[in-house]
């Protein structure tokens, strides 16, 4: 039987579908109606992977749904998809020449099928995302006050600071009741928080941002965090590598880390004293030390130990 890849693209009410290499194509309702007909379409088939695009609400439901049916899932990041569809010419478009594309990307590519997250990942990423915007809250209401000279506009910014820390509090006491119930990632978190640098907020970011930690090599944990260098050499003329992709949010949460492990971490703080001797600017030695510590925990928790001195 020959092996099918499915593109799908999804919208808020409905979702495309393609099925390379027959071109059969066909729309669904994005609910459950729609999903049982999509599974009921795909019957008789030897599907591969379905490849699809992460959409944020409107894939979440379909993800689990058709991770349920036992049906291999690989989700693919938007920009990537679209580089892809570009350099196949493809400059219109459409929900169902995305969808073409993605079944096109997925067998080209054969980008790796990973199960759905569970429901204690996403309840843990809901939380840490409501976290980052309550601190954003925060900033922009400390901002505010500044510029504030009503004594009643300053009573309600003071309130509303109140407020948003209380609410920041019960984000992350319900953060770390949900970290402390499963064995698991208890077990990250205790290992996590025994590397000097790593506080219990960047330990909350490592273990729901990047939870492939432990089972990744090196390289792969650098690239995965976004602390890789990117070489840019061409000919004869070679420029200044620097990070580029990987997870946005795992990067920044390592660079407080990575600053208190610059001083107080001893084998990190060797490390980066060593680059600075060389002639290393000081921000690129402490990008250096944010990939140290990512590729350490990474270690330590594939080994299942916690840090001591001496025995990184």
């Amino acid at each position: 039987m020959i092996k099918t890849t499915i593109g799908v693209d999804i919208s808020k009410d409905v979702f495309d579908a393609h099925r390379f290499p027959d071109g059969a194509q066909r729309q669904f309702a994005n609910d459950k109606t729609g999903w049982r007909a999509f599974i009921k379409w795909l019957d008789g088939s030897s599907v591969e992977r379905i490849v699809f695009e992460a959409t944020g609400a409107y894939h979440r439901a379909f993800e689990q749904a058709i991770d349920k049916a036992g049906l291999p899932l690989c989700k693919v990041n938007p920009r990537l998809a679209r580089r892809f569809g570009e350099a196949l010419g493809k400059l219109a478009k459409t929900d169902r020449m995305d969808a073409a594309m993605l079944a096109r990307f997925g067998t080209a590519l054969q980008p790796p099928v990973r199960p759905a997250p569970t429901r204690l990942q996403c309840d843990l990423k809901e939380l840490l995302v409501a976290r980052m915007a309550l601190v954003k809250d925060r900033t922009a209401a400390k901002n505010r006050q500044k510029n504030l000279s009503c004594a009643l506009l300053k009573r309600h910014a003071e309130q509303r600071l109140k407020q948003i820390e209380r609410q920041i509090d019960e984000v992350e006491t319900a953060i770390r009741d949900l970290i402390e119930a499963n064995p698991d990632l208890a077990r990250r978190f205790r290992i996590l928080t025994s590397i000097p640098g790593i506080a219990e907020r960047a330990a909350f970011a490592l273990i729901i941002d990047m939870p492939e930690l432990g089972s990744l090599d090196a390289r792969a944990a650098a690239g995965l965090s976004g602390t890789a260098p990117m070489t840019r050499k061409s000919g004869k003329k070679t420029g200044k590598a620097f990070v580029q992709g990987g997870r946005p949010n795992v990067r920044a949460a390592l660079y407080m880390p990575a600053l208190v492990a610059a001083r107080f971490n001893p084998d990190l703080k060797a490390k980066y004293n060593q680059l600075l001797a060389a002639g290393m600017p000081a921000k690129v030695a402490l990008t250096a030390v944010m990939r140290k510590l990512v590729i350490l925990a990474n270690a330590l928790i594939r080994d299942d130990r916690s840090w001591s001195p001496g025995n990184p």
